[in-house]
């Protein structure tokens, strides 16, 4: 492998590090001290609600960012737009880690935070695609689904180094300094990561697909509109497709955290400790799924880790409600490194399959982040709404999960299977 297809793989992975890094301390940090600190006037379930809440917002800006982005892309090419939406997830991120609380500015504390969410989401809508983008477009032949699973394990990266930190700074402190000013360090070290990323990234060299399309395209006044007019089908299972996948990964990452601290009333490194082995053996689980989507199809590793959700959706709780670390631990693992990651790893190479090469980022961007608020945004409000609603009981939840993953097992079946197209080709029409 040569040092540009190196530094490809790196660019895609450590922006998607950063963008899920802060994503997750985001819901971390909402699922353990926002409610507190920002919405203290409220009792604890209402708190609870409302900080998820605010971390919903974030997903119904992400459609926003894919559908300006996305367009960007496809005009201007994948490597400048990825360098913008690095930025901008991360200064909203480094931000949120300097905010008043409300016992400092009163109401105007939430009102900041959505504000910051909100810059979050919008760079985020088109960082994650484009980051898959840049590494399958660069792919040798028959490697895309090995060469796309970099951008999910650099989210996975994201995932463990934000619960490492969290899990860290917990350990150090005593609950009062935590919740001074603890709960700020993961935020404010994300600086990290955008330097890093932007270094590596501003050394890319532009997706080869790109530049020959570019070549010899005409001007789209509006990708996202001609995408969704030429790949109705294709955009459709792209909604579907995310339901479980998305919905799943914070459910399972930011609702579990919650239940398991404030229901269970657990230890917070009972589930921080659970997370970071969950993601820690998902970056072996990921390019596993997604080299073997390389050799018998996207569709059958993607339907069969859905079903497999489904199915594990009762177990997961009665394991979770025995209150015993290893077998919560190892309920996340199984939800995560196997439901989770069979879906997340082919996903990348799916999509961007999917869509012409002239709307791929608008289509990819738009449409995967347009699930991302029927699914990842509400699943966390949704959940723990449910929780409150049967008095502690976990079974609608259960009920919650196998609806999503019935349903993205129903959208993959009906999707094209696309592992060995040719990704210059034109499609739809």
């Amino acid at each position: 492998m040569d040092r540009n297809l190196r530094r490809v793989l790196v660019a895609s992975s450590v922006g998607s590090a950063l963008e899920w890094y802060d994503f997750f301390i985001y819901g971390t940090a909402a699922a353990l001290v926002f409610g507190e600190l920002f919405f203290p006037k409220l009792d604890p379930a209402s708190a609870t609600l409302a900080s998820f809440a605010t971390f919903g917002v974030g997903f119904f800006a992400r459609p926003f960012g894919g559908l300006v982005f996305g367009h960007l892309g496809d005009k201007l090419g994948r490597k400048p737009v990825l360098v913008i939406t690095l930025l901008l997830v991360g200064v909203g991120t480094f931000l949120i880690g300097l905010l008043p609380t409300y016992e400092q500015v009163g109401v105007f504390a939430p009102v900041l935070l959505v504000l910051l969410r909100l810059v979050q989401g919008f760079g985020a809508g088109a960082e994650y695609g484009g980051a898959v983008l840049l590494a399958v477009e660069h792919a040798p032949p028959g490697k895309r689904g090995f060469f796309g699973s970099w951008a999910p394990i650099g989210v996975t990266a994201g995932l463990l180094l934000a619960a490492g930190v969290f899990a860290l700074v917990d350990a150090l402190l005593s609950k009062e300094d935590f919740l001074a000013w603890g709960w700020r360090v993961p935020f404010l070290l994300s600086v990290v990561l955008i330097g890093f990323g932007i270094f590596i990234r501003a050394q890319v060299q532009e997706s080869p697909v790109f530049q020959e399309a570019a070549q010899k395209r005409e001007v789209i006044r509006a990708p996202v509109l001609e995408a969704i007019r030429r790949h109705p089908r294709e955009f459709l299972v792209v909604l579907g497709a995310r339901l479980a996948e998305n919905g799943l990964g914070f459910l399972f990452g930011t609702f579990a955290l919650n239940y398991i601290t404030k229901q269970l009333q657990l230890p917070r490194s009972v589930g921080l400790m659970g997370l970071m082995l969950a993601y820690a053996l998902s970056l072996l689980t990921i390019p596993m799924f997604s080299a073997l989507s390389d050799r018998i199809g996207r569709r059958p590793v993607y339907m069969g880790a859905a079903i497999f959700s489904a199915l594990f959706a009762f177990p997961f709780f009665w394991l979770v409600d025995t209150k015993m670390p290893a077998l919560i631990a190892l309920a996340l693992v199984l939800a995560l490194s196997v439901g989770v990651a069979g879906m997340f790893g082919p996903q990348a190479a799916y999509f961007a399959e999917l869509f012409s090469t002239r709307l791929r980022y608008s289509g990819f961007a738009f449409a995967r982040e347009l699930g991302s608020i029927l699914a990842g945004g509400p699943a966390p409000f949704i959940s723990a709404a449910l929780v409150g609603w049967t008095g502690g009981h976990a079974w609608p939840v259960a009920i919650y999960i196998i609806i999503l993953s019935l349903l993205t097992a129903m959208a993959i079946y009906f999707g094209p299977e696309t592992h060995r197209s040719d990704l210059r080709a034109e499609r739809g029409g």
